[in-house]
């Protein structure tokens, strides 16, 4: 059977990466349809939201070392598989219960395919530079989002079957993605651990204690933001807005995506301390921005919160996940990268459902208020922890702990 070169592999996994991320964001710009036509409130949405990092944890703690035994290629053809039933099930649903059944799916699909399509872009890299795969890795979640809000918004508010068509659209994407990822090469020996795999919980490699602990408080304090711009900011950007328009309040809310890709083009040179450092801050004065444009009813201040807030993703994912791949073994990496996912799905969902709960008992901008300062909070801390932590060097670390 014919394969993908290297560099083609490389970009199938960034595709991969971009997939997840178009998937688990996709359902954002219908969330407002799904209310007025089957009365959701606030706390039912961010639950739907909240079921796929909830499903996408438990695979992580299950199998999220499974392709450093069985390899790259076939782990990401059963997430993509997973991703793919998830979109149908969404494409094709009846009733609220169907929404649940899909973010599992998705959140099973997601969970198997993000840290292996990680570990591949690095393995896959041209040169081995694992700053240019991180960098590459972030800007492919970005446009993930960006097109799930772009696309999704335009096709929400102009074509017909406003809460299925959008996902249709993306099982297409998800197709042609599970067959560039068929033709990717087959595990090989220098990636592959030795012995049979079992399930073993998330087990940090020996000695990257420090890295792990940076690696994941960044990617958490990102993913924390990303919670309240996904699960509530078409909510909000419609209130500033003033419109019901889904393709206007998507493309307000891409602003941040975008944002995040070109600082992840563009900062890679920076050391993934120093961009932890950075973005924690720079996250926590979005999150202040935020409620500020909330308190104000500001569409300016909300945009150049998400600009801000934006810079501080970028810079914390972009930094936390340049560590992970610059001290992980290649035969651990997957494992080394499934508890720094997991630590941080784990804290998206956290805050998601405590927003939802939050919005539906006070509204939705007492619940801005309360929640932003937590998030900045714990950006505040990724930031510390970087700064105080000072300068790690590479471990081998070629057995478990």
């Amino acid at each position: 059977m014919p394969q993908l070169s290297n560099r083609a592999s490389f970009w199938t996994a960034a595709a991969v990466v971009a997939l997840a991320l178009w998937a688990s964001g996709a359902p954002a710009m219908v969330y407002p349809v799904y209310a007025t036509d089957w009365g959701l409130t606030p706390a039912v949405i961010t639950m739907i939201f909240a079921v796929y990092p909830i499903s996408l944890v438990v695979v992580l703690v299950v199998f999220g070392g499974i392709s450093d035994f069985v390899g790259r290629r076939a782990t990401l053809l059963a997430g993509v598989t997973a991703i793919a039933v998830g979109i149908l099930l969404f494409a094709t649903a009846p009733d609220v219960g169907w929404l649940f059944a899909g973010r599992v799916f998705q959140g099973i699909g997601v969970g198997l395919a993000m840290s292996p399509a990680s570990a591949a872009m690095v393995e896959f890299n041209p040169g081995g530079n694992a700053a240019r795969a991180s960098s590459i890795n972030t800007a492919a979640t970005a446009l993930g989002l960006a097109l799930s809000t772009i696309v999704g918004g335009a096709l929400v508010q102009y074509a017909v079957l406003p809460i299925h068509l959008s996902y249709w659209v993306l099982l297409v994407v998800a197709v042609c993605v599970f067959v560039a990822v068929w033709f990717m090469p087959r595990a090989s020996a220098a990636t592959t651990a030795t012995g049979r795999w079992r399930p073993r919980g998330i087990v940090v490699p020996r000695g990257l204690g420090r890295v792990f602990a940076i690696s994941s408080l960044a990617i958490a304090a990102g993913f924390a933001m990303g919670a309240l711009l996904l699960s509530l900011g078409s909510e909000i950007a419609k209130n500033l807005i003033g419109t019901n328009n889904a393709f206007v309040a998507g493309t307000v809310i891409s602003v941040s995506a975008i944002v995040i890709g070109t600082v992840a083009i563009l900062g890679r040179r920076i050391p993934p301390r120093l961009s932890v450092g950075i973005g924690g801050i720079a996250t926590a004065v979005g999150m202040g921005l935020i409620v500020l444009s909330s308190v104000r009813g500001s569409l300016v201040a909300f945009l150049v919160a998400s600009c801000v807030s934006g810079i501080g993703y970028g810079l914390l994912f972009l930094g936390g996940l340049g560590l992970a791949n610059r001290h992980a073994p290649a035969h651990h990496r997957a494992q080394m990268l499934s508890a720094v996912y997991l630590v941080a799905y784990l804290s998206q969902g956290l805050v998601a459902v405590a927003l939802g709960l939050s919005a539906t008992a006070i509204g939705l901008a007492p619940a801005v208020d309360i929640w932003a300062p937590v998030i900045a909070g714990i950006c505040i801390a990724a930031s510390l922890v970087a700064i105080i932590t000072g300068r790690m060097r590479a471990v081998p670390a070629s057995s478990e702990g």
